[in-house]
C-alpha cells in the first residue's frame, strides 16, 4: 500500500485520468437515480430499498457540470445508469444537457426497458446513441419471478422501440444465476441469431442488497460459452476495452454473444471505468470500499479546478483489482442499484 501511495504522488496533475497502475479512465458511468421500478431477486428485496431523499440527488445542472469536467479530463464515453434511469423525470432533457456538455461523447444508457417504448424516440432525439437492455429470461413466468414484475412484454416492446428510434446496436444483458435461468443461455443465443442482437451474459456478482450472494450460484463464463458453442459454434471478436468477451457465430448468422466474467475471470488490469453515483460520489471501482464526495464541495462553491483535484485524487488511489477471488475480499456496503452499473 505504501508503494502504491508513493507512485500515486508521482503521477502528473494534468492530462488524462491515470491511476497508479497506468490505466487511463475514459469511461464514466453516471447514475441519475437510485430508484427502480423492478425488484430483481439478485439485486434488492421485494419491498425495495430506502431511496435517497430527492434533495440529495444531483440536479440536472450539477450532473451536466460534472460531466463537462470529466470530458475535460479525457472521458470519451458515458453510460447513463440508475437504479433505473428512465424513472427520472424529464430524462431526455438531461441527456440533451449531456450532449451539449460533450458533443463528441459516446452516450449510451443501461435500462430495464420497462418504460423504453415511449421514451426511446425522445431520448434518441435528445442525443442518446444507443441502449443496453437488461432481460434475464425470455419466459414470461420466470421473468416475473426474477424481477417480481410481470413486464417481459413491455421490455420486448421497449427493445423494438429502441431499434426503431435508431438506438443501435441494442445490447441485451442477462445475469445468469445457477438454479434460475442458466438453462436459457442457448435460447438467448438462438434469439440473438434470429434478431441480430448482441446478448451479453453476466456472472452473478456479490452486489445484492440482501447480501444473499453465494459463489455456488455463479455460473462461470466458460460454462456459458461451452453450452452455446456446442450448439452454435462461436468465433472470438475484439473487445476494444469492453468488459465482455465477445463472439460472433461461426456460420455467419447475424447477432452475437458476449460473456462478462467479473467473478471467475476479472478484467481489472484493463479497466478504464469510473462511476458517479446519483448523490454525487465518484468511485473508481464497482467494488470500491471508499469513494469521494463531490456534491458537498459542488454545493459549497467549489471551482472546477478544485473538483478536478478531488476526481484525480480518487482515480490515483484505484486499487489493482477487486479481489473477489481472494480470502480478504470485502463486499462494499452499497448494492449495485445504489452504486450505478
Amino acid at each position: 500500500m505504501d508503494e502504491r501511495r508513493s507512485t500515486a504522488k508521482a503521477l502528473p496533475a494534468h492530462g488524462p485520468l491515470v491511476d497508479a497502475f497506468g490505466r487511463v479512465a475514459d469511461d464514466l458511468r453516471v447514475s441519475v437515480t437510485d430508484r427502480c421500478n423492478l425488484r430483481c431477486t439478485y439485486c434488492m428485496p421485494a419491498w425495495g430499498l430506502g431511496w435517497l431523499p430527492r434533495d440529495e440527488i444531483l440536479t440536472f445542472e450539477e450532473l451536466a457540470r460534472l460531466v463537462r469536467i470529466f470530458v475535460g479530463l479525457g472521458v470519451r464515453s458515458i453510460k447513463v445508469t440508475g437504479g433505473e434511469p428512465t424513472v427520472r423525470a424529464d430524462l431526455s432533457t438531461l441527456v440533451r444537457m449531456f450532449r451539449e456538455a460533450g458533443p463528441e461523447l459516446d452516450i449510451s444508457m443501461t435500462t430495464n426497458g420497462v418504460l423504453l417504448e415511449r421514451l426511446a424516440g425522445p431520448l434518441a432525439d435528445a442525443g442518446l446513441d444507443r441502449v443496453t437492455v437488461s432481460c434475464d429470461s425470455l419466459i414470461r413466468l420466470r421473468f416475473a419471478e426474477m424481477t417480481r414484475r410481470d413486464a417481459l412484454d413491455r421490455v420486448l416492446a421497449g427493445i423494438l422501440a429502441a431499434e426503431a428510434a435508431g438506438l443501435t446496436p441494442v445490447k441485451v444483458n442477462c445475469v445468469v444465476v445457477a438454479g434460475r435461468n442458466e438453462d436459457e443461455v442457448v435460447d438467448f443465443a438462438r434469439w440473438a441469431r434470429e434478431t441480430g442482437r448482441l446478448v451479453r451474459f453476466i456472472e452473478y456478482m456479490p452486489l445484492d442488497a440482501q447480501r444473499a450472494w453465494e459463489r455456488t450460484r455463479v455460473v462461470p463464463g466458460a460454462s456459458i460459452f461451452d453450452a452455446i458453442d456446442a450448439v452454435f459454434p462461436l468465433v472470438p471478436e475484439s473487445s476494444d476495452h469492453e468488459p465482455a468477451t465477445s463472439f460472433r457465430f461461426a456460420d455467419g448468422a447475424p447477432g452475437g454473444v458476449g460473456v462478462i466474467a467479473s467473478v471467475t475471470e476479472p478484467f481489472c488490469s484493463s479497466c478504464n471505468r469510473l462511476r458517479l453515483t446519483a448523490e454525487g460520489r465518484v468511485r473508481s471501482c464497482l467494488f470500491a470500499l471508499e469513494d469521494t464526495d463531490l456534491r458537498r464541495p459542488l454545493r459549497s462553491g467549489a471551482t472546477d479546478e478544485e473538483l478536478t483535484a478531488l476526481i484525480r485524487a480518487n482515480i490515483r488511489c484505484k486499487w489493482s483489482g477487486h479481489r473477489i477471488n481472494h480470502p480478504d475480499f470485502v463486499r462494499p456496503e452499497r448494492s449495485m442499484s445504489m452504486i450505478g452499473g
